[in-house]
């Protein structure tokens, strides 16, 4: 039996179905004049903004499915899935508290900051710490049969670095009031919401090389 469960692998690929498929109804959805290489993904669900229930929706099933995988992904580390499910958790509160015109939308960007911060960092976490073999034991090979840590590691570590530098270019443009605010945006956060889909896909498939280890 496999230790990640099969619907994790439906969360993990839901959650850029729900963000990406969202954001690009509520696009098709808005005036002309809306331009999203310049306006955000939280302006598709502004209180104002029309047909907002597209891109709540969209964002709600986006924390929803965080929060699922979060539970599934039981190879991960639990301070990574710890990470993984606040930045579901904290999808779901920029949902219920959206982005307003008058701008007393302080939760939502505080949200909003947490859920980016949580989703760019969790994989650097994610991967368990190698327990030692006993005496004995042949010191390549663990005795759980996984695989050693270091290059999964490091794997870890260099996606958390580029998902941080995306979200450090839209930072810029967001605080400077660039041109590209939407599109950074819009690339940081498709960025990482496929990284929990590649964790179960990697999670999976590391599991089928080993093959059946026993029950467990």
């Amino acid at each position: 039996m496999s230790a990640v469960p099969r619907w994790a692998l439906l969360s993990a690929g839901g959650a850029p179905l729900f963000l990406i498929g969202g954001w690009t109804l509520a696009q098709a959805a808005q005036p002309d004049e809306f331009d999203p290489v310049r306006q955000t993904i939280s302006a598709l669900a502004a209180s104002n903004a029309d047909h907002r229930w597209i891109m709540t929706i969209g964002l709600a099933g986006l924390g929803l499915c965080h929060l699922i995988t979060a539970l599934g992904l039981v190879t991960a580390a639990p301070a990574g899935r710890g990470l993984l499910a606040l930045g579901g958790l904290a999808t779901l509160v920029l949902v219920a508290f959206p982005q307003r015109p008058a701008g007393d939308s302080m939760t939502h960007v505080v949200a909003a900051g947490v859920a980016f911060g949580a989703l760019a960092v969790w994989p650097a976490l994610a991967v368990p710490r190698r327990v030692a073999p006993p005496l004995g034991r042949d010191h390549r090979h663990p005795p759980d049969g996984s695989a050693p840590s270091g290059p999964a590691r490091w794997t870890a570590f260099a996606v958390a670095a580029v998902l941080l530098g995306l979200l450090g270019w839209f930072a810029v443009e967001l605080f400077a009031d660039g041109a590209r605010i939407g599109l950074t945006e819009r690339l940081v956060a498709a960025a990482e919401a496929a990284v929990p889909l590649a964790a179960v896909l990697a999670a999976l498939a590391s599991e089928r090389r080993r093959g059946p280890s026993g029950p467990r």
